[in-house]
């Protein structure tokens, strides 16, 4: 059986006392707890200035578990990615920034978009899923 962990570690000295948190979970499939996420979809692009792409090239079953990781590797500062999910912002990663988040892409609607800013951002992505329905155009 495969299995996706995911493991994150935050580390802060924004307060007077250092703050830090350890969170380790198994991607698990929808609905149980016995089984995790045993399928990936995998890129690296070179995004332009202006260029949009789209991340999910084949959808993910409806009501599956799915999850995104997205890192911008671009070095420079002023360089950033702004992500959306359908018409809806989600956010920007400036150079270095990375986010993983569960996520329902089981139509174009939940297609997450990402938007090159500032020059060539260097972008690597992952989906990690329980199931895939392929598009008719990928």
């Amino acid at each position: 059986m495969a299995t996706t962990t995911a493991a994150v570690t935050l580390t802060s000295d924004l307060l007077s006392d250092e703050m830090s948190v350890n969170a380790t979970t198994t991607c698990m499939k929808a609905g149980t707890t016995a089984d995790g996420l045993d399928g990936m979809e995998y890129g690296y692009l070179d995004l332009v200035t202006g260029d949009e792409y789209d991340l999910i090239g084949a959808t993910p079953t409806a009501s599956k578990a799915s999850k995104l990781y997205l890192k911008n590797h671009s070095t420079d500062e002023t360089y950033f990615v702004a992500i959306t999910q359908g018409t809806q912002a989600i956010g920007k990663l400036y150079g270095g920034d990375w986010m993983f988040i569960p996520a329902d892409f089981h139509d174009a609607a939940g297609e997450i978009a990402v938007t090159a800013n500032g020059g060539t951002n260097k972008i690597c992505y992952a989906l990690f899923h329980e199931g895939i329905t392929k598009d008719a155009s990928a």
